[in-house]
């Protein structure tokens, strides 16, 4: 299997994945390591987008307390949840 090597604009995105609360990496970390770069066009778009949310939300989100507004958005947060999980 060949890794596949990082634009230098997947780099920024995958920097600024690390997030301060461990509840997030837990989630975030795995996926950046294991998805992100095999992920398509529109994934790797609503990941850029879910970065934008502040950690509060994010962790609402994943907590399933809260939605995001946007739908790709949720849909790839509950990704990351199965991924975890499986």
């Amino acid at each position: 299997m060949s890794t596949i090597e990082p634009t230098i604009e997947q780099r920024r995105i995958i920097y600024q994945a690390r997030r301060g609360l461990k509840e997030l990496d837990f989630y975030i970390d795995p996926y950046v390591k294991n998805h992100y770069l095999s992920a398509d066009d529109v994934e790797q778009a609503a990941f850029v987008r879910l970065l934008s949310y502040e950690d509060p939300d994010l962790l609402l989100f994943f907590l399933g307390q809260a939605n995001p507004d946007d739908v790709e958005v949720g849909k790839l947060i509950d990704k990351m949840k199965r991924l975890k999980y499986a």
